[in-house]
């Protein structure tokens, strides 16, 4: 067909230019150095365990028609308390979260800022509501600052806690400063901060002692909680907005029972055993300290950790010389990161040994003498 002669004529030009993306799977002789699974957590049994009454496979509709269970409303009821908020809505994911808050809440006439690196699926949502938006530059408030003075309307700032590519921070106690100057609104997407920061693993604005100075705060669980699904935390007023205007909430299937039952047993572990994220921050360390100085790293105290090449057909070179090293890791190249800044993404974990760390950080120094 005509138009699968056209997909192949684009395939065939991403190959040509080193950013083609195919499916891997991993291989469970290669150590884990690729996924989010920053605790461990997905892999304890005890977590996904099936001891409890059955009650169902699914939740067989949207929770606006016959999908609404008890199970969905007790862990609603639970991640507001957990997370410091007056409310608490179910999402299936992160992505689809953040389209449901970002394609809903700001209204024709609004203004959203975003941070110039946030995730695909907040550009994605903006781009779906009738808001004007704006990029600043990342991590900049001086260009934040002049952004919201030329802005219209109500003003949403959007960020990540902790960028997912880099694995930096975003300055949360600045941004909610100038936020509250000029009267906007702050929406934090914590995907890579939930049941990591914080005593109980609640996440960077908690733990910053932000949560009431943030509109809404948008928790992931299908990384470092190890199960599936999210939740957009704020005022009751939000959850009643997004129950009856948000597309991606009012069309969807709700969550299993047991994706619900997993991300209670989940978040309930992280918080009994905080000794899982004090140990990985240990290993955080040794990492940063056994590199050579020869080796351009991110500048990160996440487990997300970066070494840079300098084009995409260096990037998968190198990487596929840490596969075959016996490392699970994978490029990331353009456009999900900026030309000339492809890297190697690394994922420490807490099931990583020092000796595993030590081996990687060696190769890594090897490759680069």
């Amino acid at each position: 067909m005509k138009a699968d002669i056209e997909l192949e004529l684009q395939l065939k030009n991403r190959k040509e230019k080193g950013g083609y993306r195919y499916l891997k799977k991993s291989d469970n002789r290669m150590i884990d150095f690729s996924s989010n699974d920053y605790l461990g957590l997905a892999k304890i049994k005890e977590i996904h365990n099936h001891s409890v009454n059955f009650i169902d496979n699914g939740a067989a509709g949207s929770r606006l028609l016959s999908g609404n269970k008890n199970y969905h409303e007790e862990l609603e009821a639970y991640l507001a308390d957990f997370f410091k908020a007056d409310s608490a809505l179910l999402f299936n994911s992160g992505y689809v979260a953040n389209l449901g808050v970002l394609s809903s809440v700001p209204q024709k006439g609004d203004t959203v800022l975003m941070d110039e690196l946030s995730h695909v699926c907040i550009k994605e949502g903006v781009r779906l509501g009738r808001a004007k938006y704006f990029n600043f530059k990342h991590n900049d408030i001086k260009d934040l600052e002049i952004k919201i003075q030329k802005a219209d309307g109500n003003v949403f700032i959007v960020v990540e806690s902790v960028y997912s590519m880099d694995g930096d921070q975003a300055p949360l106690r600045d941004i909610v400063e100038i936020a509250e100057k000029y009267e906007a609104a702050v929406i934090v997407d914590e995907a890579h901060s939930t049941a990591l920061y914080g005593k109980a693993g609640f996440g960077l604005s908690c733990d910053l002692g932000l949560e009431n100075k943030i509109f809404a705060r948008i928790y992931t669980f299908g990384k470092a909680a190890g199960a599936h699904g999210a939740a957009v935390c704020g005022s009751r007023t939000l959850k009643e907005y997004l129950i009856n205007y948000s597309r991606q909430f009012i069309y969807t299937t709700a969550l299993p029972f047991h994706s619900v039952n997993t991300i209670k047993n989940g978040l309930k572990y992280r918080r009994d055993n905080p000794e899982l994220w004090e140990d990985l921050k240990l290993k955080i360390q040794l990492f940063q300290s056994q590199l050579s100085q020869n080796v351009t790293s991110l500048d990160s105290s996440h487990p997300i950790q970066g070494i840079i090449s300098e084009d995409a057909k260096s990037t998968v070179e190198f990487a596929d010389y840490l596969n075959q090293s016996g490392f699970d890791i994978r490029p990331i190249l353009s456009p999900t990161v900026p030309k000339g800044k492809e890297r190697v993404r690394i994922c420490l974990h807490a099931f990583n040994s020092e000796e595993e760390i030590t081996n990687l950080c060696q190769h890594i120094n090897q490759y680069f003498q």
